[in-house]
């Protein structure tokens, strides 16, 4: 496969504050200084300074884009997109300014502190295999609930799957254009439908996804000096 490719980055930040029990939606939350989105997209950036950028927000934060770029002292270039009804289709959205001949790495914006290494891996790995999807052990007991009952599931076989997942763009974008399907639950799972191989490759622990107020603490820990 052609390493020398282009390189996209879909960043997906459709959340709301709900959960955070914030007006504001936990994407432009301040973390450590800065907005959420900002610390994300500056991974981006150190680890491939000619990455393009594609921003995906609602109709009614478009707007509030203007705070995250006031972060960087210097300007950026980053192209934003309307999101749809549901992650799924703003994805869609996100990879319809993707040309077809390129690695495209689909991430959400509110793991914001994915590291420059990990993005990085992504893009090499999916150079070489066509997909690469970060995965972490799953270390908590789990159980199965069936009814009444549940019993114990081997934890040894069961990963946990984050973003950036990277694949070559034309094959993530025809896997798009399906109709859309319950069993959807990342951009990994529409790949594999449409009978493309998924290659894994190490997450990391930190790579934490911002939905609870305790989340945002966590992540002002690990940012600390």
């Amino acid at each position: 496969m052609n390493s020398s490719l282009p390189v996209y980055a879909v960043i997906v930040a459709g959340g709301s504050g709900s959960r955070m029990g914030t007006a504001i939606p936990k994407q432009f939350l301040p973390l450590a200084g800065k907005p959420v989105l900002a610390h994300t997209i500056a991974a981006f950036l150190q680890a491939r300074p000619d990455i393009h950028l594609i921003l995906v927000l609602p109709a009614a934060d478009l707007s509030k884009a203007q705070i995250v770029l006031q972060a960087f002292p210097e300007r950026i270039d980053i192209e934003l997109v309307v999101g749809g009804a549901s992650r799924f289709e703003s994805v869609r959205n996100g990879l319809a300014v993707v040309p077809e001949n390129a690695i495209v790495l689909v991430h959400d914006g509110v793991r914001c502190l994915v590291s420059p290494q990990l993005i990085q891996c992504c893009i090499a790995e999916a150079a070489a295999h066509e997909s690469a999807i970060p995965v972490v052990p799953v270390t908590d007991s789990i159980r199965a609930i069936s009814g009444n009952s549940s019993r114990a599931v081997d934890r040894e076989a069961l990963r946990s799957v984050q973003t950036p997942q990277a694949f070559i763009s034309g094959k993530i974008k025809a896997a798009f254009a399906q109709d859309f399907r319950d069993s959807f639950t990342d951009e990994a799972t529409v790949w594999e439908s449409a009978g493309h191989a998924v290659h894994l490759v190490p997450g990391e622990k930190t790579n934490l996804k911002i939905t609870t107020p305790e989340d945002l603490i966590l992540a002002e820990m690990i940012l600390r000096p």
